[in-house]
């Protein structure tokens, strides 16, 4: 389970490896960005949506990463939570990879 956690935010590796954890993938992708959502039909949306309700899932979840990165913004050095932060927390500036690289130690 650790495993598919930690890798459902790479969405291709997942998919190589244990069936549980390409499934966690595929799940994380439909519920929270949509992806394979015309792959499912209406009734099952429906299903699963009366068993697992979503009352303003959308600002729900960015709130809620937005306050669990918030201090500690240097965690979301290449990864997608620093558009979160990006979009709500002013004067947020996300890390650059290309500057990282070049303002290195290294004089090569």
């Amino acid at each position: 389970m650790w495993t598919s956690i930690a890798l459902h935010t790479t969405p291709e590796i997942p998919l190589h490896r244990a069936p549980e954890i390409a499934l966690l993938t595929r799940g994380v992708e439909l519920d929270v960005l949509g992806i394979g959502y015309d792959a499912i039909t209406d009734a099952e949306r429906a299903a699963v949506v009366a068993s697992h309700p979503r009352p303003d899932f959308k600002d729900e979840i960015l709130a809620a990463f937005t306050d669990g990165l918030h201090d500690r913004p240097d965690t979301t050095f290449g990864n997608v939570k620093a558009d979160v932060l990006a979009h709500f927390v002013p004067g947020f500036v996300r890390g650059d990879f290309v500057d990282a690289i070049l303002k290195s130690a290294w004089s090569e």
